[in-house]
């Protein structure tokens, strides 16, 4: 089976564990946030690997690049999604530290991709 470059990435495969505990935290999200706060979560998340994904995809290294920056905006939209959801006491202190430690490597880890897709 052809592996595809992005499949390749630490930061896609980083992306897509951290989309799927995404789904797990918010799986005991109220079911009145159903509609609201947990699909908004979840589309930002699925939105991180899958602009890697698309970029990936893209002839030149601008047009990469301006697709890992749309990965990283998703990140930071999750990341305030998950302080409001820690704010209206959705996810514990110990979720939210971890989801964020997790944020915070991946968004390292895109920075160093999109500076790779620049100074190519």
């Amino acid at each position: 089976m052809y592996i595809y470059s992005f499949e390749k990435l630490e930061v896609w495969n980083d992306a897509k564990k951290f989309t799927k505990k995404i789904y797990e935290i918010t799986r005991t999200f109220p079911d009145t946030e159903k509609f609201g706060l947990t699909s908004q979560i979840r589309r930002a998340s699925i939105s991180i690997c899958s602009n890697i994904a698309e970029g990936s995809a893209r002839k030149t290294d601008k047009d990469k690049a301006h697709y890992t920056t749309m990965s990283f905006s998703s990140a930071v939209e999750v990341l305030n999604q998950l302080i409001i959801s820690k704010e209206l006491g959705f996810l514990s202190d110990e979720q939210y530290q971890s989801c964020r430690s997790l944020i915070e490597s991946i968004t390292n880890k895109l920075n160093s991709l999109r500076s790779y897709q620049i100074n190519k």
